[in-house]
């Protein structure tokens, strides 16, 4: 897969993420301070060790607002010292509440310590989130059998447990699904707009393909036209010429649809090959490695020095010069008067994103088409 594909499907994993840690932070702070610290005030008087329990919800409360904040910004705090200083607070909190209170709302750490450990350990492995509630269960067993193996209170206390296990772990789990989902979905929508647009792509390439195989069968079937019904003269130059420009062009866009690793130098070389079939010694030199080319800008690139190439006597250079940005085409080919020295006019012009240049001198014709990113 491209990487703008990855970053799309990174993308729409974070914004699903964000939102679900979002609600998880809003979970644990809100229980917290809107349940917890009510019912620590009020119960206030019936508490074993009042001090430790409200001290314990002050300092989960500032860790949690901590650890919010940071799993916000994407940060989160080391989560095994967190989920240490939790259940040391666990403990604290069990011992100092009181028999009285044990499975009163007073006793805070039934309800919201779950949700600050789903914070703690965000984006890991759900085993681990198992574990600690595991381990604040059994806090919870110690302190409710070292009340008194009641049978009504061991029946509440497994109630609690499953209050305490369900709700994180099934808010854990299920952000993790939404995520996974979120990225699974981006794919498979990136899979499906990348296969659309290549789609796309391949029927318009099709469509210019035929249009030019249109356009030079109909120049070269006028050329074998007119020598079948004897209206052009096969030793006149100027037929000569047409015939080798139409045939240059035939063989390039047979090239164009090769699978080759360079297309721009595959399709030059067909070029200079024919040209050197038909007796022209031809110099092809390349130097670096063209960057990939829609086949628009290669046509730009090449059309114009095959034309000229067609029209060559006597020798012909080809260089072509490569780097990551620029693509450079020059040809060299000896300078000669007369109607079928034709080719563009002087000067320097530009063909969209190509740039042409030709000159003549008397001795030299020289042309250039250069691309630039």
């Amino acid at each position: 897969m491209s990487t703008a594909g990855l970053a799309a499907q990174a993308a729409v994993a974070h914004a699903s993420d964000r939102g679900a840690r979002i609600v998880a932070v809003a979970i644990a702070l809100a229980w917290h301070a809107a349940i917890g610290m009510p019912a620590v005030l009020a119960a206030r008087a019936d508490l074993a060790a009042p001090a430790v329990v409200l001290g314990g919800w002050v300092l989960v409360a500032v860790a949690g607002a901590v650890a919010g904040v940071r799993l916000l910004r994407g940060s989160p705090l080391p989560p095994w010292p967190l989920a240490g200083l939790l259940l040391a607070v666990d403990a604290a909190v069990f011992a100092a509440v009181g028999e009285q209170q044990l499975f009163t709302a007073a006793n805070w750490v039934w309800g919201t310590l779950g949700w600050f450990f789903v914070l703690a350990l965000w984006g890991r492995r759900v085993v681990g989130l198992i574990a600690l509630l595991t381990t604040h269960a059994l806090i919870a067993l110690v302190a409710v059998l070292g009340h008194g193996p009641d049978p009504a209170d061991v029946a509440r206390y497994v109630m609690y447990v499953y209050g305490t296990f369900s709700l994180p772990v099934a808010v854990f789990v299920g952000s993790a699904a939404i995520v996974a989902l979120a990225r699974d979905r981006a794919a498979v929508s990136g899979a499906s707009h990348a296969m659309a647009a290549e789609r796309d792509a391949a029927e318009r390439g099709l469509r210019e393909r035929r249009d030019r195989l249109a356009l030079v069968s109909s120049a070269a079937g006028r050329v074998l036209g007119e020598l079948a019904a004897g209206q052009a003269d096969p030793d006149d130059p100027e037929v000569q010429r047409r015939c080798v420009l139409a045939a240059t062009r035939l063989r390039r866009l047979i090239a164009e649809s090769d699978d080759v690793p360079d297309p721009l130098l595959h399709e030059l070389r067909a070029a200079a090959d024919l040209a050197e079939r038909n007796g022209l010694p031809i110099d092809l030199v390349t130097i670096g490695t063209p960057p990939p080319l829609p086949v628009e800008i290669r046509r730009r690139l090449a059309d114009p020095l095959t034309g000229i190439l067609a029209d060559a006597q006597g020798w012909a250079r080809l260089t072509v010069v490569s780097g990551p940005n620029e693509v450079v085409v020059s040809l060299v080919t000896p300078d000669r008067k007369g109607p079928e020295a034709t080719g563009p006019p002087s000067g320097e012009y530009d063909d969209g994103p190509v740039q042409h240049l030709y000159e003549r001198d008397g001795d030299i014709r020289w042309a250039q088409t250069r691309w630039r990113r």
